[in-house]
């Protein structure tokens, strides 16, 4: 059935087929690249939950030989979740844990490896200011002084910098530094929140050192 166009609206359709004549091909590839990103972004969404779904399996797995004292099973899952899903916060909780884990039975090295993984690689910040604190730690034990201090020599979050100044304390101590050690323990004092149990902790080890801190934080040397 032929359809009578007014001389108007035949203008319009020429107009219309003029325009996706010329911009036709711009608009349709700009709507699979829209729909694309779509897809991706979804794609990617899918992906992630999924990733994090199975590092949680494996840290519940991880958590079950850590309870049991099996090591072995301990480095081998904390390798799993490290090589495959490496960038969940799952992975640098598992290190930590396994960290812990491994020291206390003794295996320093692979102790020391899970810190330093989560040091080099651990997706979060909180998390690695964790494992330079405790690496640091294991590397006194050690008596390797210099390298402690140099894995604490880094820009950490707020809430972590008055343990890693503490830690320095007992490294600078260890070293027979005290006045090194009285600065550190004096910044991590100043920088804990006043209700803090561990600001106890860090007072003590001042007043072993003659230095007694007031409420401001004001100090002054004991005298003999």
């Amino acid at each position: 059935m032929a359809t009578h166009l007014d001389l108007e609206e035949q203008e319009q359709l020429d107009q219309l087929k003029h325009f996706w004549s010329k911009y036709g091909n711009l608009i349709t590839l700009t709507l699979v690249l829209a729909l694309g990103g779509v897809a991706a972004w979804n794609g990617w969404q899918y992906w992630q939950y999924r990733g994090a779904e199975q590092a949680t399996v494996l840290l519940d797995e991880l958590e079950r030989a850590a309870q049991a004292g099996d090591s072995e099973r301990v480095v081998r899952v904390t390798a799993d979740l490290q090589a495959q899903h490496g960038r969940t916060l799952q992975a640098a909780q598992a290190s930590l844990l396994a960290a812990r884990t491994l020291h206390d039975a003794q295996k320093v090295d692979d102790a020391r490896a899970a810190l330093q993984w989560v040091v080099d690689k651990g997706s979060d910040d909180a998390y690695q200011a964790i494992a330079r604190v405790r690496l640091a730690g294991l590397l006194m034990d050690q008596k390797a002084y210099d390298e402690a201090l140099k894995v604490l020599d880094a820009k950490l979050p707020a809430a972590m910098a008055p343990l890693a100044a503490d830690r320095r304390g007992d490294i600078l101590l260890a070293q027979g530094q005290r006045d090194g050690a009285k600065a550190a323990y004096l910044a991590a004092y100043r920088d804990m929140d006043a209700d803090a149990g561990y600001r106890r902790l860090v007072e003590a080890k001042l007043a072993a050192l003659g230095v007694v801190v007031g409420e401001d934080a004001a100090t002054k040397e004991k005298t003999p």
